[in-house]
């Protein structure tokens, strides 16, 4: 057994992620960054480096590589707002893959306007993070390294419009969203079923936010148009000064042939409790369950389909106010045997351990 060297491997992301710094200036346009590299080891050690199919952060093994790194520059006045952020890394080679030409680079391009001039009411349209989930593409706005299965599974991105409205105790958020597929910046080709979503997000105090999301629509072309229904919903609480607690639970179904009212379902529930001793420390722990025994998300062709359990630990280090390193450990055990090992035989575990470091300017 190889000694745990891997453990010294680096991983960089922020604790404060590039989009949410303020400026005190009054200039419209305000230019930022982020940075996020990593290593992850896995114990699979497979010989292209790629690890499964499902990751689409944090992809590669036994190399130090760039998840995700963007420059960002955005525009804000009383009615009007934009924002333009190009981006590299492997999280964009992999999860935009079906994306053409310099698609795959754009990590957010949008353009609003206000639509009332005493109420918080906006229209914007055009690539946005996604409204599903309490993780992003970003990790330093994450409890954990790297995603739950639940988060790389679901869209990390949308294109479409939405109108959406903060009430001036800014307690409830509330959107509603027209979009151009299941994370799809282009259409499936032969696709013209237009796809809906909404967002609710009631947050009472400083200690509790509750979100639900939602999609309707089809990711395959008309002429086998299979509707799909999916639904987020998350928690974080604030349990007490050091401790919080996010539980989250993801249902979705997809109709098994076009007309048809019978379905396939996939869901996956998620709880992530985080301590923080002191201001530059925190220690998260993850439990999670994924199920997609039809293979609507996850295929895997085997016959009970893609059942998995994880479980990881990570240590958070923050090194200055907008430096975060990171420590990962993290195991998944599946039903069946849809992982290998590194004589490429069929197994049912996957673990690993990695480290990254992120940096927001």
């Amino acid at each position: 057994m190889k000694k745990l060297f891997f453990f010294l491997t680096i991983n960089v992301c922020l604790l404060t992620p590039a989009f949410s710094q303020t400026d005190t200036t009054n200039e419209p346009v305000k230019i930022s960054g982020y940075l996020e590299t990593y290593y992850i080891y896995d114990f699979s050690n497979p010989d292209d480096s790629n690890r499964p199919g499902f990751f689409y952060s944090y992809n590669r093994h036994n190399e130090v590589n760039l998840n995700l790194g963007f420059i960002q520059a955005t525009y804000e006045q009383v009615r009007v707002r934009g924002k333009l952020a190009l981006m590299t890394g492997t999280y964009a080679n992999a999860n935009l893959a079906a994306e053409p030409g310099v698609l795959k680079n754009i990590f957010e391009a949008n353009a609003g306007v206000k639509l009332s001039q005493t109420k918080d009411i906006w229209v914007d349209a055009g690539i946005f993070a996604s409204h599903i989930g309490f993780e992003s593409a970003v990790g330093a706005t994450c409890w954990n390294m790297t995603r739950s299965m639940l988060a790389d599974n679901s869209p990390y991105y949308e294109a479409g419009a939405k109108i959406s409205y903060t009430s001036s105790d800014s307690k409830w958020f509330i959107s509603g969203l027209l979009l151009n597929g299941w994370q799809r910046i282009q259409r499936v080709p032969g696709n013209q079923t237009p796809a809906f979503g909404h967002q609710l997000t009631w947050t009472p105090n400083d200690k509790v936010t509750l979100n639900s999301s939602s999609f309707i629509g089809s990711d395959t072309p008309d002429s086998l148009r299979q509707m799909r229904y999916f639904h987020n919903f998350y928690g974080i609480f604030q349990v007490s000064e050091k401790v919080g607690l996010i539980v989250g639970f993801d249902i979705g179904a997809q109709q098994v042939s076009k007309g048809s009212s019978d379905y396939n379902t996939w869901y996956s529930p998620v709880a992530i409790i985080r301590y923080t001793p002191i201001e530059k420390m925190a220690i998260a722990a993850r439990a999670e369950y994924y199920t997609d025994g039809n293979g609507v998300i996850i295929a895997t062709e085997t016959p009970n389909g893609f059942q998995a359990v994880g479980y990881s630990i990570n240590l958070d280090l923050k090194v200055t106010d907008n430096v975060l390193w990171r420590l990962e450990a993290r195991t998944l055990s599946s039903k069946d045997t849809i992982f290998v090992d590194r004589d490429q035989s069929p197994i049912s575990n996957n673990s690993w351990v990695g480290t990254s470091l992120s940096l927001t300017f």
